[in-house]
Formats: structure tokens, sequence, C-alpha cells
């Protein structure tokens, strides 16, 4: 995961994205659960019924925080070029030329 200090480009939010679904869709197909339903008994408090598993629920919890914060960085981000460019055409042709859009982290 790519921080620049307090920016990030608009790719890294995308890449961190792509990144942390491989590792969620990892534990949902070892436990077949979805994240959010894991995630929602992990921050209620519930504890793994196998010590073994404690480890992975901690990654699992963490990793699926840091995509929610990425995705409302990537949502943010986006409503921000929304408005400079005035269209979704006219942002998708500023994304698409994948110049480095800087994202507060």
């Amino acid at each position: 995961m790519v921080e620049r200090g307090n920016l990030m480009t608009l790719d890294d939010i995308l890449q961190d994205i792509y990144a942390l679904e491989d590792e969620l869709r990892a534990y949902e197909r070892k436990y077949n659960v979805l994240s959010e339903t894991f995630y929602e008994a992990y921050v209620n408090g519930e504890e793994p019924p196998d010590d073994a598993w404690v480890r992975d629920w901690t990654a699992w919890a963490s990793a699926y925080k840091l995509w929610l914060r990425r995705r409302e960085q990537y949502r943010a981000a986006i409503a921000r070029l929304r408005a400079q460019a005035g269209s979704l055409s006219g942002m998708i042709a500023r994304t698409a030329r994948h110049e480095p859009i800087l994202v507060p982290a």
C-alpha cells in the first residue's frame, strides 16, 4: 500500500483496492463468508471459534478496514474530479490518460 506523506495518486488508490480485494477474496474462500458479514461479527466483538484463526481474523479485519478507507478515498477523489471536469466523460478523459492525480491519504 503506497502513501507519499499525506498524498496518494488515484492510481495508487485503485491498485490498493485491487490488491485488497484479492486478499479479501482469499479469506472469503477460506471461511466461506463475505468480508462484510465477517467484519460485522468482528466489530461486534465475536471471537473466532478456533484459536488457529486469530491471526487470520486480525489480518482480515485490517484488510477490510483499509479497503473501506480506500473506497472512501476513491469516492471523494472522483467527486472532486467530476466537479473540476464538469462531466463524467471529462473526468474519464483525464483518468484514462493515467495522469498522476493527487489525493489526500
